[in-house]
């Protein structure tokens, strides 16, 4: 078994999709290969075959080796619901919720989750590919570090050094990252690679051969820039370029938008809706204008009540109101289908403080956050459409009331979410409502898209991008140099 793990000098530097390349060229070339993240801090999040939730890039990467996602690949898993705290996931379960400081002494506990499932993944596959987070040069957050040299240094693998050119600085970035390691830690750094470089390579030669001098540590490959490329993203909210891509210039597209909530969750839902032909889907920030829709959805959020103040400051409560009385349709997921309701309860303070709030009352319906998370993967039915849903649940709310007599779906027959007896209004707890392509379609029906909307196939977009990254991967990657470290 070999271990290789890929470090940033940044955030976004490119790890997460470098070990999905690297993942996806060895299970195609036969390897029994497995990815692996330490520690991870995101609210975009899946639920994995045995019932736990990881980060979604976990579960992206697992994807690309051919398998389904299992909570030893991402066996500490942070969700921030505050600037300062965040709920803690260990091995697929709320464990606790901390505060940043608390968790700095949490960590030996983090460890020791983390070192087992790394094991048993050792114990399964032919090789791991690591990623880490952030960066390994955060000084303030060196001690016990589990999530890069920390992990790195305790089970002896080497690492590579990932840099994004395009933010310029790239040099700067790796040559400052390998001063602020240890000694063992920079003896570690088997080589660089280079991320979304645009241009003739001939003018970045002399950096390159600058660098390996003076590092003494070979450049393992530099990546191309590649455009319109779809790999679901870790946790940051994607720019409003999509669609547009691949749109259809000779048909009428609908116009989609949703808040990016400041706890926004799981916003990958949407991803669908964004880089669909017929749609023109735009995500608006609080407090930028709110342009006219055919349809706002509400997406996940993981602190619903603190969000749904912010929702209302920023005037979304009054345009939600106008946009309802000219027709248009509204869809709220998980968090943001408990804000259709009447109220929303947390008498345990599971995401702030104390206490109850006021919803924006469009169904008739109460939610109450519970301690115990709602986990699992669906297969459902539209209740309007004879069209099936291939989702998942991660909430810690309980809704009741009598709106969830007209409901959204049906899973195993039973109802779920729900619909306005207008048909205006809807709402559900499953996420990947999109994903499939006829689900998709009934849902743009229903929103309003009066022909097509069934030729695309989102499910085999996320195939081909990773299949597209492994081709740039095994191209300009030195597989040769690598030789040594993988199977």
């Amino acid at each position: 078994m070999k271990t290789l793990m890929i470090q940033g000098t940044t955030s976004d530097a490119g790890k997460s999709t470098l070990v999905a390349g690297i993942c996806r060229v060895l299970y195609r070339r036969g390897v029994k290969v497995a990815p692996f993240k330490p520690q991870n801090m995101a609210l975009n999040s899946a639920v994995t075959v045995d019932g736990g939730e990881i980060g979604r890039a976990q579960a992206v990467q697992a994807q690309a080796c051919g398998l389904a996602p299992h909570i030893d690949m991402n066996p500490v898993l942070l969700k921030p619901n505050s600037d300062t705290g965040c709920q803690v996931i260990i091995q697929g379960k709320v464990a606790c919720s901390l505060e940043a400081t608390g968790y700095q002494a949490y960590k030996s506990t983090a460890m020791r989750a983390v070192l087992d499932s790394y094991r048993r993944l050792t114990e399964q596959y032919d090789c791991i590919v690591v990623e880490g987070a952030g960066s390994p040069a955060e000084i303030n957050l060196r001690q016990n570090d589990i999530a890069n040299m920390g992990f790195a240094e305790a089970v002896d693998c080497p690492v590579i050094l990932v840099a994004d050119i395009d933010r310029g600085g790239v040099f700067a970035h790796i040559v400052g990252t390998l001063e602020l390691l240890s000694e063992s830690e920079r003896k570690r750094v088997i080589g660089f690679v280079i991320n979304r470089f645009r241009g003739d390579i001939a003018l970045l030669q002399s950096g390159l051969d600058w660098l390996e001098q003076n590092t003494g540590k070979p450049v393992l490959g530099v990546l191309p820039y590649l455009h319109d490329l779809h790999i679901e993203a870790e946790d940051a909210v994607p720019q409003n370029c999509g669609s547009a891509l691949f749109a259809d210039a000779t048909s009428k597209r609908l116009r989609v938008i949703a808040p990016v909530f400041p706890h926004i969750s799981n916003h990958t839902d949407l991803d669908a809706l964004r880089l669909h032909p017929q749609v023109d889907f735009q995500f608006v920030r609080m407090g930028e204008a709110i342009p006219p829709a055919d349809l706002i959805i509400l997406p996940g959020s993981k602190n619903v009540r603190g969000d749904l103040a912010q929702m209302r400051t920023s005037g979304w409560q009054l345009a939600i109101a106008r946009h309802l009385r000219y027709g248009g349709k509204l869809l709220g997921i998980c968090g943001g289908f408990q804000m259709l309701g009447r109220e929303i309860h947390d008498p345990q303070a599971l995401e702030g403080e104390a206490g109850s709030s006021e919803a924006l009352g469009w169904l008739d319906m109460e939610t109450t956050l519970m301690p115990e998370k709602r986990l699992a993967q669906v297969q459902a039915r539209l209740a309007f459409a004879d069209a099936a849903v291939s989702g998942y649940e991660i909430h810690m709310g309980v809704s009741s009331g009598a709106a969830l007599n007209r409901p959204a779906l049906l899973v195993d027959g039973s109802p779920e979410g729900a619909i306005s007896e207008d048909d205006q209004i809807a709402g559900t707890y499953l996420h990947g409502l999109f994903d499939r392509a006829a689900s998709c379609a009934a849902w743009l029906q229903w929103a309003g898209l009066v022909s097509g909307g069934t030729g695309f196939d989102y499910e085999r977009l996320r195939e081909d991008g990773l299949d597209r990254l492994a081709d740039s991967v095994e191209q300009y990657l030195d597989w040769g140099r690598l030789k040594a470290y993988l199977p």
